[in-house]
């Protein structure tokens, strides 16, 4: 461990980085400073790299926590006449739907308990028994517990229906192997500061460009306009329409490069895989029992049954 950190972060994020990540920090620059916006250029064509084999894919970077880049994409990809079908088994698919009331978009939620994996028949039953659904939203690592959610069985459902899929890979992205076009994703949402191991301070969607072009005049807030984002960003040589933070941008980019050096998402997900096993084997040694079975369980968060013992504290 590096001598200035005065102890590691075991958390989904933020987490923490390496002294490159924070050294990339030390410089000051202008939100119009065009080496400055160049690096967004960069890290934009990055993601889409990470996110999609295939052309016709695009991202757009949004200021704020990667809950602000979930808001700004239910706000703004849905129609006013649209209809959004949740599901959730955890605090974040629970707040894709608190997001959705406050913003008065028409829901429909399928809640499933923390341990539970969604229903894929139920789910297929609700989509043909309701044709006002036009989106489909779900977290692929569920943060709450760490469960790894059927990403493209549930994506399979939803393109046969005809629907747009909005993915919240907020903890997953970066660290586990996903395709947009294999799962069906319309719409990936992540952050800086989870799984491509950068620091807080923006989200980022990467999403379908011919269909994110089709959402315009649809956002319900000014600051949170997705499609207004990514035009800016897409004709203007990556600047942002507000005030960016820059510093966390640098660092960012810095934490893609060393991501591809590190050989990608495939060579960091074998890491963290390790790092889970490890993980467990040796809670398990001491009598600590994990919350999920094994094929439901993520490697990057790891729920543990606290311990019936007041031996424990």
């Amino acid at each position: 461990m590096e001598a200035d950190i005065p102890y590691l972060l075991l958390t989904p994020g933020p987490l923490t980085t390496t002294r490159s990540v924070r050294e990339a920090m030390s410089v000051d620059y202008s939100t119009w400073d065009v080496d400055y916006n160049q690096r967004v250029v960069e890290i934009r064509e990055r993601l889409v790299q990470l996110a999609t084999n295939k052309p016709g894919y695009t991202a757009v970077l949004m200021q704020g926590s990667g809950t602000f880049a979930v808001e700004a994409t239910i706000g703004s990809v849905i129609p006013p006449e649209g209809k959004l079908l949740v599901i959730s088994n955890g605090a974040y698919g629970s707040r894709i739907a608190q997001i959705a009331r406050c913003l008065k978009i028409p829901l429909k939620e399928l809640a499933y308990s923390e341990t539970e994996p969604p229903d894929l028949g139920q789910i297929r039953t609700t989509l043909a028994n309701d044709a006002a659904i036009t989106h489909v939203a779900m977290v692929h690592c569920e943060t709450t517990t760490g469960m790894l959610n059927p990403t493209a069985e549930v994506g399979q459902i939803v393109a046969k229906a005809g629907k747009d899929y909005i993915l919240d890979a907020m903890s997953s992205f970066g660290g586990i192997p996903l395709i947009m076009e294999d799962f069906h994703v319309d719409y990936l949402i992540s952050s800086a500061n989870k799984c491509i191991q950068g620091v807080p301070g923006f989200g980022f969607v990467i999403a379908n460009q011919q269909k994110l072009e089709q959402t315009a005049g649809y956002a319900r807030s000014l600051s949170l306009d997705l499609f207004d984002q990514w035009n800016e960003m897409e004709h203007k040589g990556g600047k942002w329409r507000y005030t960016s933070p820059t510093h966390v941008v640098c660092a960012f980019l810095q934490a893609l490069k060393e991501l591809e050096a590190e050989g990608g998402v495939t060579a960091r997900h074998a890491r963290y895989c390790e790092n889970q096993s490890t993980l467990v084997t040796a809670m398990q040694q001491v009598g600590l029992q994990t919350l999920l079975p094994r094929e439901l369980q993520s490697p990057i968060i790891t729920s543990f049954y606290y311990p019936d013992s007041p031996l424990f504290s």
